[in-house]
């Protein structure tokens, strides 16, 4: 099997699945409980929770536990416009951002808020000073990612957080799911910020929401004590264990591991490029981790659907797209339509190796002369 989908989940690092099935052996007890198994719980959930929040140098209160990035790119969202309606209505966001941003993004707008899309480069980098000239006095939330998850562009976090800083009634988010564990993260640029164990080598099922201490959000679940006011609901301990043991893990050998995917993103666009009817829609300002190529004149899902035949995996577009069949990430960048409706997604890891992307190369070259030589 050859695996390249590491971008929409990775397989659990067995030693974060170890800390899993132990605490949730022996840890028994509600963390919300006040007899002895629930204190013994909570200390436990207390020190997962500080080593993720000194990993990600905030404070301990800051830390949300959700069920995974879409909830939490839905409470950041939602949870600031609802609370802070009265300040305005106006609110702005990209067309690379997730389905789960850009679906809130039209919730909102179809209960009156107002929305702004980012001008964006030839790149696909957001435009600084049109994003500025964009912000009004009645703008409430920009909410823009760290790292597009179908082409893997960067945006510039850092300096759209400086220029956020002279709005201070202007709140900042950032969906910086495919960016944690993948590439070094500084939070002191934004208000919010969200992540997902799945894509660091953890269990589905747990994400974080950082939300910076003096902001507050209005809670999409109300009822029910919990870690925090902002999300009720009996605290999943063993999972909240599993994200702290999957985050300190994908920190480890940080430099080794960037650098085996650098090499292999590397190789890979070289291999690409040596292949008839392949657009290359990443750029230099992509993530290494992914890249995202269109086969002119063949369906997505064909091409998809005859690798798996040799048990050779890719996606279209992200797992949680909508059912689509233009990619809305690479048309916002290429303004090209015939790009956008034969995209496909190639995403690696540090486990990934040279002889699975030759073999992916060997058997994409057959299948496109397969695919080419039915339509003649």
């Amino acid at each position: 099997m050859v695996y390249l989908d590491y971008s929409a989940t990775t397989p659990v690092n067995p030693e974060v699945l170890e800390s899993f099935i132990k605490v949730t052996r022996d840890y028994i007890g509600n963390a919300n409980s006040i007899h002895k198994l629930g204190v013994d719980a909570k200390k436990l959930m207390d020190a997962a929770t500080r080593q993720i929040a000194d990993i990600l140098a905030v404070e301990k209160e800051e830390i949300i536990y959700t069920s995974g990035a879409s909830e939490a790119n839905n409470a950041a969202i939602k949870g600031i416009c609802l609370k802070y309606r009265n300040r305005g209505c106006h609110i702005i966001t990209t067309e690379l951002e997730h389905s789960s941003v850009l679906a809130t993004f039209q919730y909102l707008e179809s209960i009156g808020f107002k929305v702004s899309y980012a001008k964006l480069d030839s790149m696909g980098r957001v435009d600084l000073d049109a994003l500025e000239k964009m912000i009004q006095s009645d703008t409430l939330l920009v909410s823009i990612a760290s790292v597009n998850s179908e082409i893997g562009i960067r945006q510039d976090i850092s300096a759209i957080g400086k220029i956020m800083q002279k709005y201070p009634k202007v709140f900042f988010h950032s969906d910086m799911t495919q960016s944690v564990g993948k590439e070094n993260v500084d939070l002191t640029s934004v208000d919010l910020a969200s992540m997902s164990s799945q894509k660091f080598y953890g269990l589905k099922g747990i994400g974080v929401l950082y939300k910076r201490n003096g902001i507050e959000i209005e809670p999409l679940i109300h009822g029910g004590k919990s870690t925090t006011i902002y999300r009720s609901g009996t605290p999943a301990l063993p999972l909240i264990v599993s994200f702290s043991k999957a985050l300190r893990l994908a920190y480890v050998d940080f430099k080794r591991h960037y650098e085996q995917v650098m090499m292999l993103h590397q190789y890979l666009i070289s291999e690409l490029e040596t292949v008839e009817d392949i657009e290359i829609n990443s750029n230099e300002f992509c993530l290494p981790h992914i890249v995202n190529i269109s086969v002119l004149g063949v369906k997505p899902e064909v091409i998809l659907h005859a690798l798996e035949e040799e048990e050779i995996y890719v996606s279209t577009q992200t797992a949680c797209s909508s059912n689509t069949h233009l990619s809305q990430a690479v048309f916002a960048v290429t303004k090209d339509k015939s790009r956008a409706e034969s995209s496909i997604r190639i995403s690696i890891s540090h486990l990934s190796t040279k002889e699975e992307l030759a073999t992916f190369i060997s058997v994409l070259k057959q299948k496109i002369s397969h695919l080419k030589s039915l339509g003649d």
